[in-house]
């Protein structure tokens, strides 16, 4: 279960909705990864179709809102899927009573501002997006001056404040769910090989938080340069392998690039994952790690596929390709708009709206605001048997009592 102590940090009794990113190098892996544009990566063209241009609007109901996606420039093709993903949403909530202003934010921070700026000016109530942790507290800027709220796509807990609030998965959230899951089936005494990365810092300090929140003991913990993590597993070598070895389990939360180092070197040393249990987050689930021999048995935290499998699917049939993961934020972005403009007229939009502990249903589970702008959502916990993943924990349907 997963919980918020201060800002940055997840708490509650339940993880992070949030879509993981399959945007590669532009978002920076996949879910949970922070999402700051890399510089090196190249820009990448809207595709043509329905989503190519800024300015436009789908539907015409009163109510107006704003999706602020990059269109053009840095993360155009997620931006035009989450375009797209909207488009779907309006349609299957029979054309609601409003109307999504669509805004190309060029994936840059000023774009974004001047975006959301234009869109108040148009009567915007609400923003869905932007996309990216710079942006977003570009348009969130311009948001609090205009009085207006943000439901934005970012992974970086650090952009979320009130008024402000995140739909995207954090991995501090996956860190809490694995951490609980490991430590109700018994386990007791934790190691890990954190990456030296921003995302490693990131997840650090929750692990440790949720392990002393368990009353477990953190019997080892090293850290390694991304791509060389040889001599940390060196380091580490006396505590999770052997028979006197001090763990029961052993967190490795790293892209999938970065665990084909970091399997090869725990099977060097002797590791075995039948004693000393691998634990991860959601992005585990790729090919490439769920074949490693060091991560067999392993278990990792992620949400349920289930929502995002049938909607990849109508998306398929709408536009003619597969959806990045992402894709399906943009869909419960506009889907939870379209219910709170059906169920709560004047107050649609208002914090305490938003805030509603009972929560929300999206494609990949149930979710809710926090007041200080993370999210908190269910997830699952899937085991690697014979390099596939399976559900050992399955995602609670509902949300527990927040902050415990």
């Amino acid at each position: 279960m997963a919980r918020r102590g201060g800002r940055g940090k997840v708490r509650a009794a339940a993880a992070f909705l949030g879509i993981g990113c399959a945007l590669g190098l532009t978002l920076g892996g996949c879910i949970g990864v922070p999402d700051a544009p890399r510089p090196e990566a190249r820009a990448v063209p809207a595709e043509p179709g329905p989503a190519e241009t800024g300015g436009t609007v789908i539907g015409t109901g009163s109510v107006k809102v704003a999706l602020i996606v990059p269109l053009s420039g840095q993360g155009a093709a997620v931006g035009s899927a989450l375009r797209n993903a909207a488009e779907l949403a309006y349609e299957d909530f029979q054309r609601p009573n409003f109307q999504i202003l669509v805004k190309d934010d060029r994936g840059t921070p000023d774009g974004a501002r001047e975006a959301a700026q234009a869109a108040f000016a148009d009567g915007a109530e609400l923003v869905l997006g932007p996309l990216f942790a710079g942006s977003v507290q570009a348009a969130g800027s311009a948001a609090r001056a205009a009085g207006k709220p943000v439901i934005a796509f970012s992974t970086d807990a650090a952009v979320a404040a009130r008024g402000v609030y995140l739909i995207s998965f954090l991995p501090q959230s996956e860190v809490d769910r694995i951490v609980d899951e490991a430590t109700a089936g018994g386990r007791r005494s934790f190691a890990a090989l954190i990456p030296e990365t921003t995302y490693g810092n990131a997840v650090e300090a929750q692990f440790r938080e949720a392990v002393a929140r368990r009353g477990a003991r953190l019997v080892g913990i090293e850290r390694y340069a991304a791509g060389n993590p040889g001599p940390a597993v060196e380091r580490l070598r006396g505590v999770i392998a052997g028979g006197s070895a001090q763990a029961d389990a052993l967190f490795v939360p790293d892209t999938a690039d970065g665990l084909l180092a970091v399997g090869p070197a725990l099977t060097r040393i002797g590791f075995s994952p039948a004693r000393v249990r691998p634990l991860g987050l959601a992005l585990w689930n790729d090919s490439r790690v769920l074949s490693q021999a060091a991560f067999q048995g392993g278990r990792f935290a992620a949400p349920d596929t289930a929502g995002f499998s049938n909607f990849a699917q109508r998306y398929q049939a709408r536009f003619g390709a597969q959806p990045p993961r992402t894709a399906s934020l943009g869909y419960d972005a506009v889907s939870l708009t379209a219910a709170l403009v059906r169920q709560y007229g004047t107050q649609r939009f208002a914090d305490a709206t938003l805030t509603n502990p009972a929560g929300f249903s999206g494609l990949d589970g149930t979710f809710r605001f926090l007041p200080e702008g993370v999210s908190e959502r269910t997830l699952a916990v899937y085991e690697i048997r014979n390099g596939t993943p399976s559900v050992v924990s399955p995602a609670p349907k509902v949300l527990g009592p927040s902050g415990i």
